[in-house]
């Protein structure tokens, strides 16, 4: 075979065979393909499109292209995957929920992408706490604590890595093929039993149409059912942040207090359970989803939840005892100050996308992949659609290095509230579910 040949006949709308779609993954894993037919088969995958089946084979191959992970555990081994958003930090919650509820979490998280936070990057605010740890200490905490939540190591699909680097500077990211392949040839290298996907529809997720958001979900789900993973998903709103709080530090602080139950939002706190109801029935944990969301709810109320997050945080490195101390550990930014409303009214929109661009640009995100995260900046205390102010109330507070830096964020948040006389109709929070 001819990496030109295949890139020819998807050029032309034609199927590709398992055999083709390996040839061209092992010729991304070892080199021998050239980045300019990488992103030629990209751009042809990205205007022709494949049938599930080629979703399927492209998604396996990338997983076989590196080290698949095998368990010998007393409990299904789960996990979770979200497309991404502004203040999702529901990964902190859930999985030592669901670690509290009898299931193994291998979690392979990434960092922020765009607008949205990433998972590592949170978990990076946490001094000591070993986000690349290596293949046996990921094994022994996921065995011993329930939960781990790491980053992509060098054996985990490295097709993948090589491909999203090329995509990314051609313009090919948005492919719903490539994008159902990257996320599942990651999560399926983890050797899950079950996965429940979060997928995001509205103004801060990738996909903000919603007719676009259940593509994506349809895919993912067939894909993985194919793959041998069951597999569901939940569309989810993102027309608001999901937390009160943005930023790395911000939300690790947050995720503290949901877990001691001293603050907890409500959006975050009914995603969370819905995602682990649907995860402990689909894995047998649970006889249906109410049963599986009142273990979730004991989980959090009894502290098991916590003190699972606890053990993982000190098992990678992090402080013992983290959560009764949290505020010791994470950073705090030199300026702080609130920006304030100046009508009454009701919050009727939120540029959601727009929220998470001030994030990065207080430093807290990376407009280029090279970028040093900032963990201490960010947003706090977001207001949130519907609600009632009145001119000074605070919409949100600003963490900031430097005084130039909370002007800039100011600007972004002024911009972002739109604020009206009548209240705005009620999203639904779950917007659909797909099995």
């Amino acid at each position: 075979m001819l990496p030109q040949e295949i890139i020819a006949l998807k050029r032309d709308g034609r199927h590709l065979s398992s055999d083709e779609i390996g040839f061209m993954v092992r010729g991304l894993t070892d080199g021998a393909i050239s980045e300019g037919q990488v992103a030629a088969f990209a751009m042809a995958v990205f205007f022709r499109g494949m049938e599930v089946d080629e979703r399927t084979a492209l998604t396996l191959a990338m997983r076989d292209s590196g080290e698949v992970l095998g368990w010998d555990l007393p409990g299904p081994v789960v996990d979770k995957h979200s497309t991404g958003g502004v203040g999702d930090n529901v990964s902190l919650m859930l999985a030592p929920a669901l670690a509290a509820c009898g299931a193994f979490v291998p979690m392979i998280s990434g960092r922020g992408l765009g607008h949205t936070g990433g998972t590592l990057d949170k978990f990076d605010a946490i001094p000591g706490y070993a986000t690349q740890p290596d293949a046996s200490t990921f094994r022994r905490v996921t065995r011993e604590v329930g939960c781990a939540i790491i980053g992509q190591t060098a054996d985990i699909a490295p097709a993948d890595r090589r491909f999203y680097a090329i995509r990314d500077v051609t313009a090919t990211v948005e492919s719903v093929d490539l994008i159902t392949a990257s996320i599942l040839s990651k999560k399926l290298a983890a050797g899950l039993g079950t996965l429940v996907l979060d997928v995001k529809t509205g103004m801060g997720a990738f996909m903000a149409e919603e007719d676009d958001a259940r593509a994506l979900a349809r895919s993912l789900v067939d894909v993985a059912n194919a793959a041998g993973c069951p597999t569901r998903a939940l569309i989810t709103d993102m027309n608001e942040p999901l937390a009160s709080a943005a930023g790395n530090a911000l939300e690790m602080a947050n995720a503290a207090r949901f877990l001691r139950g001293d603050e907890i939002d409500a959006r975050l706190w009914d995603v969370t359970v819905a995602l682990g109801a649907e995860i402990l029935e689909a894995s047998g944990l649970a006889s249906d989803a109410k049963a599986g969301a009142d273990k979730m709810r004991e989980a959090f109320r009894s502290g098991a939840a916590a003190e699972r997050f606890d053990r993982m945080v000190a098992a990678l490195g992090g402080p013992s005892g983290f959560l009764d101390g949290f505020e010791r550990h994470l950073t705090r930014a030199p300026v702080m100050g609130d920006v304030t409303a100046t009508t009454p009214g009701f919050v009727t929109e939120i540029d959601t996308r727009g929220l998470g661009f001030a994030v990065v640009e207080l430093g807290g995100g990376r407009r280029k992949a090279s970028d040093a995260i900032d963990p201490a900046v960010g947003l706090e205390g977001l207001v949130g659609l519907g609600a009632a102010i009145e001119p000074g109330e605070p919409l949100a507070r600003v963490h900031a290095a430097d005084m130039a830096a909370f002007k800039a964020a100011e600007g972004r948040i002024r911009t972002a509230y739109r604020i009206t006389d009548a209240p705005p109709p009620e999203n639904p929070l779950i917007v659909e579910r797909i099995a």
